[in-house]
């Protein structure tokens, strides 16, 4: 998890953008595509507009539930091209090497207002990338497929941008089974898709990677790797005293240091951090809890820990507490966020 809440608004508004231009074109009020996502479309046309991926996650659900189209996740990721990632779009643009590029996707990946995870590497000649959305109490199945899917369209129309038409996937790999309200489908990539898989992936055949860049350029790439690190910065920055207090709260979930013990290795008051977090529309107990849901959906999702041994680990005096305090949190029983699994169609 890095250092930037799903709750602050430090990204471009770029994918909402592409969102809204999918739900327009089937004749749904830009309105209604926004719901209470607190952002207009007037909003997007200036590059000043800062977004949340709360924001993010709410015009993913109200799209879901306005669109008619079977392949809506995979139709707004096929419209995303590297122009809409600007510096970050430019720099994969005029990379010299396509392994290099992937590096770079990674590294630089939280430029892209992300919702997931992404990781690549080779094996047997091909190339392979690992897509998992983040845990967060608000994906729940249905927007895992969703972000999944269209995370694998972006991956797909990014990679066309820059290695040119004839790329296709040689095999697209699911978590979750066959749905019914959208899916992407043999048809639209081009190559079988498997579901009910280990990982979510995308297979395509390494000979791409040994190809030239057309576009490459060994001046101007280092120039906008430095430009990306300045905007990293700058997202850093953005997160302020808030994103200084996760990094102190995430050396140990379990033993979580007092407020004060906080504000003393920040080198500030008490008083003068609370004002901070309070700018920021935060406080240190939604930072704290924030960390700490983070860390239960963890070993709900990928252990057999026990509901004793999270509460533990998590620095609660006994299960019930750790109980209530996920219900609060999440608004379900623990038990029933570990059985209802995100990968579930």
């Amino acid at each position: 998890m890095d250092n930037v809440s799903f709750g602050e608004k430090v990204y471009s508004a770029a994918k909402i953008s592409a969102v809204l231009d999918a739900l327009v074109a089937e004749g749904v009020s830009p309105v209604g595509a926004f719901g209470d996502a607190d952002v207009s479309p007037d909003d997007l046309h200036s590059s000043s507009t800062r977004i949340s991926r709360n924001q993010l996650i709410q015009c993913y659900r109200n799209a879901a539930a306005l669109s008619r189209d079977p392949h809506l996740p995979y139709t707004i990721g096929s419209s995303v091209h590297l122009s809409a990632y600007g510096m970050y779009g430019y720099a994969m643009l005029c990379s010299t090497d396509f392994r290099r590029t992937m590096e770079f996707a990674v590294r630089y990946h939280q430029l892209a207002t992300p919702l997931a995870t992404i990781a690549f590497h080779e094996r047997d000649r091909t190339g392979v990338w690992t897509i998992e959305p983040l845990l967060h109490p608000r994906i729940d199945p249905l927007l895992y497929r969703f972000v999944t899917e269209l995370q694998i369209a972006t991956h797909i129309s990014l990679h066309r941008d820059i290695m040119g038409d004839s790329f296709k996937p040689r095999e697209i790999s699911l978590r979750y089974g066959v749905a019914k309200d959208f899916q992407i489908t043999p048809a639209l990539v081009g190559c079988p898709v498997r579901f009910d898989q280990a990982t979510n992936q995308i297979e395509f055949d390494s000979a791409f990677l040994d190809a030239a860049p057309k576009l490459g350029n060994r001046t101007t790439y280092p120039s906008a790797i430095a430009l990306c690190d300045d905007l990293i910065a700058d997202l850093v920055s953005r997160s302020g005293a808030a994103g200084r207090v996760r990094s102190l709260l995430s050396t140990d979930v379990s033993e979580r240091p007092s407020f004060a013990a906080v504000a003393k290795r920040l080198k500030t008051t008490p008083r003068t951090l609370r004002r901070q977090l309070r700018s920021q529309n935060t406080s240190f107990r939604e930072l704290s809890d924030e960390f700490r849901v983070h860390a239960a959906l963890r070993y709900l999702r990928e252990t057999t820990m026990t509901m004793e041994d999270i509460a533990f680990a998590l620095g609660f005096s006994d299960s019930a507490n750790f109980r209530h305090a996920f219900r609060r949190w999440t608004g379900k029983a623990p038990q029933e966020f570990r059985r209802e699994g995100a990968p579930a169609a």
